[in-house]
């Protein structure tokens, strides 16, 4: 058994003990027929490396993975960790698949291509989750990229959030002690502290962006129901990858699908919105289809002048 092809036989045993349980032999068999034990030569897997897999799984993913339950010796998750874990878990497991991919044939590069475009700022990511964990004071320069204005910040970090492929980090600005967001793209000359703070912060980060769409201030408006109807076109794409986990599908047409949310107006969600052009249209609430209706006359406005 190839030693670096671990990870992929984790994601496989969860991915069939996902769809229904399973005996030893038909996890072999199911293992064996993959593509990815074909593509990689391996005619072999053991009860004892099951088990040793098992343990595995279970420290690493939080799952926890069993047999013999009522005389049955079919194996079967019998835990499943809260749904924002379990996001998480997902995202590791699909990075650990392309990974061992990408590690097993060299030569990926020839037909598998990534997006060119790519953040900066990712360089400070374990020093910030370093300073999380051991709630250290964090100082750094911010740029603004709308004001066009390099500040110093001395901040007490709280979180980190991913937000359309960029990562912000969550933290109590020392000057004004209010919660603020700064991008890792814009930060610089990063400088984590050997002082501690000692504050006790009570913000539950799970509930606090529950209802967001971003990473935008969130204190300034409060969640609203939300009611979109898009084209047939554009409504399957956002059917199958949703906008947000409140969205709901509330009516169907030969020519549109109708979608429901519940979230922050914010103007991360109006920018989205907008990305969608013709293909979209936001029925409720007045606030938000003003605030939208203005920003496209402003938008002809510029083409009409130019």
């Amino acid at each position: 058994m190839k030693k670096d092809f671990y990870l992929t036989r984790y994601a496989l045993i969860i991915k069939r003990l996902e769809s229904s349980p399973a005996t030893y032999s038909q996890l072999e068999d199911y293992l064996l027929n993959s593509f990815e034990f074909q593509d990689a030569g391996i005619k072999s897997y053991s009860i004892r490396t099951l088990q040793r897999d098992i343990r595995e799984i279970s420290d690493l993913f939080n799952l926890s993975i069993h047999n013999k339950k009522k005389g049955d010796n079919r194996y079967y998750i019998e835990s499943r960790p809260i749904m924002e874990v379990d996001e998480y878990n997902q995202k590791l497991l699909e990075s650990f698949q392309v990974s061992n991919a990408l590690n097993l044939h060299p030569d990926f590069s020839d037909f598998i291509f990534f997006e060119s475009r790519k953040p900066t700022g990712i360089e400070h990511f374990y020093d910030l989750f370093f300073a999380i964990r051991n709630k250290r004071v964090v100082s750094f320069e911010h740029y603004n990229y709308k004001n066009k204005v390099m500040t110093s910040r001395k901040v007490h970090p709280l979180a980190l959030k991913e937000s359309k492929d960029r990562w912000y980090l969550i933290a109590i600005d020392t000057k004004d002690k209010t919660l603020k967001s700064f991008g890792l793209d814009r930060v610089n000359y990063l400088d984590v502290s050997d002082s501690k703070f000692r504050e006790k912060y009570n913000y539950n980060f799970r509930e606090h962006f529950k209802n967001a769409f971003g990473v935008m201030n969130l204190a300034e408006q409060n969640p609203q129901k939300i009611i979109m109807k898009c084209s047939r076109h554009q409504g399957e794409y956002i059917r199958s990858f949703p906008l947000h986990q409140s969205q709901k599908e509330t009516k169907e047409t030969p020519e549109e699908i109708y979608f429901e949310f519940f979230l922050h107006p914010t103007y991360d969600f109006m920018q989205e919105i907008l990305s969608y052009g013709k293909e979209v249209t936001v029925l409720e609430p007045k606030g938000l289809v003003d605030d939208i209706r203005t920003h496209l006359q402003e938008s002809l406005n510029r083409y009409l002048e130019s």
